[in-house]
């Protein structure tokens, strides 16, 4: 059978040059054949039916690492999968207007708990970033600010420490404003949107680069927490370490799906895969919570290269026993390290005290 022209092949699977060009980067989609001579690709017209479900799936927002997985499936499986995606993307809907209702009814009756006329409340905070004992290249990156917190883990590959880099760079502006605690929320899914727009922009015709973001804002007695990916955070108060945030990854809709176990989930090779992150798929949803700060909490913000290989009550006991952030990032990264570093190693940490 005739092989058909990149132009002739995107017309029929209605997509474009560009994204065939991507698809072939990221290994989705390869051509049949590549001219010797011109580097034009070639496809198969059997290669239609792939291109078209692919083209599908990204019109629900599906990202392409998640994609790529569906797309090796049988028919079977893979509906199974795409259902299991778009009932997280349900509940993660029905989240964020659940928290749009408590908002607006909290705003509408001018609770006074948003007041300003609270105790001041300080951050002390470090910040540490190092790469991974088998790694070529950091796609990490970590910010810590007496306001705003944020780390970010970019995908590994081309741009990915652009994109994180570039995530956190569009935040840094709330760093320098005292932000209202009513307006936290906000001003902070606002700057995420900028970020978005950001990492986007750094897309090429071969590669989108993409990156996880979470972040804390402070704002009078009041933090705001935005989270897209697997990077995490966490809170230490009254000894006692809380997960706040949720990984945006297949695996964790597996569990919550009863499909797997947490110890499965754990050693599943599809565990990295992500659901949602800046810069894959359609323009992504951020969770975002608003949290009361107290005197004495300890936040710790951190990429999967602390979290995954640093069991939580590790966590606890060592952010416990340290006299202050700078000492905790490093004794976290000496845990990654001791763990043999698989991976690169984000990790802030502050501490909320009385100003």
């Amino acid at each position: 059978m005739e092989l058909l022209t990149i132009g002739a092949f995107a017309r029929a699977a209605r997509l474009t040059p560009k994204a065939l060009r991507l698809y072939d980067q990221v290994g989705l989609l390869v051509p049949a054949a590549v001219d010797p001579e011109s580097g034009y690709r070639l496809y198969d017209p059997e290669q239609v039916p792939l291109a078209r479900l692919i083209a599908q799936l990204r019109r629900i927002g599906m990202p392409l690492a998640q994609i790529h997985a569906v797309s090796g499936l049988a028919p079977a499986a893979a509906a199974e999968a795409v259902a299991a995606y778009w009932q997280q993307v349900s509940a993660d809907t029905a989240a964020r207007a659940r928290l749009a209702s408590v908002l607006v009814d909290h705003l509408s009756e001018g609770d006074t708990t948003m007041s300003e006329a609270t105790p001041t409340l300080a951050v002390r905070h470090a910040a540490g970033c190092v790469a991974g004992a088998v790694r070529d290249s950091n796609e990490d990156a970590a910010y810590a600010g007496g306001r705003l917190l944020a780390v970010a883990d970019g995908m590994r590959g081309p741009g990915g420490a652009a994109a994180s880099a570039a995530a956190i760079d569009a935040l840094r502006p709330l760093g320098l404003a005292d932000v209202a605690a009513g307006d936290l929320l906000t001003v902070l899914a606002g700057a995420v949107t900028d970020a978005e727009r950001t990492v986007r922009a750094l897309a090429t015709d071969e590669y989108q680069p993409v990156t996880t973001l979470t972040a804390v804002l402070f704002g009078g007695s009041h933090l705001a927490v935005v989270h897209v990916g697997d990077t995490r955070a966490y809170l230490l108060r009254g000894g006692e370490l809380s997960l706040l945030t949720q990984d945006h990854t297949w695996v964790r809709a597996q569990v919550e799906q009863g499909r797997l176990d947490r110890e499965q989930a754990a050693a599943h090779p599809q565990r990295a895969v992500l659901v949602r992150a800046l810069g894959g798929g359609q323009q992504v949803e951020a969770d975002l919570a608003l949290r009361t700060a107290l005197p004495g909490d300890r936040y710790l913000l951190c990429s999967d290269g602390l979290s995954a290989v640093v069991d939580r009550a590790d966590l606890c006991a060592t952010l416990g026993a340290a006299t202050g952030p700078g000492p905790a990032v490093r004794a976290l990264i000496g845990l990654a390290e001791a763990a043999g570093a698989p991976d690169n190693v984000a990790c802030v940490v502050a501490d909320v005290v009385a100003g």
